[in-house]
């Protein structure tokens, strides 16, 4: 049961970084995206593409995309 509820927040939180206008939502709904993957991957007993996921899908990737965000802002004068 608990697999199908991380199967719907990691599409349901895929969806939502798709249609966000905000750059920086979008990061951090792509870090729950990664983060539910990874604990699905750890449930189906795949512990070492959880491990793998959860550092990239979850924690490198939201803050890369973050920095982008951040160094591509324009400044209003």
């Amino acid at each position: 049961m608990l697999d199908y509820v991380l199967m719907i927040i990691t599409v349901v939180s895929a969806i939502l970084a798709l249609v966000q206008s905000d750059l920086l939502k979008t990061a951090i709904l792509t870090g729950f995206s990664g983060g539910a993957l990874a604990v699905l991957f750890q449930i189906l007993l795949a512990p070492d593409v959880a491990l793998t996921q959860a550092i990239v899908g979850a924690a490198i990737i939201p803050v890369f995309i973050a920095l982008a965000v951040k160094k591509t802002q324009r400044e209003d004068n």
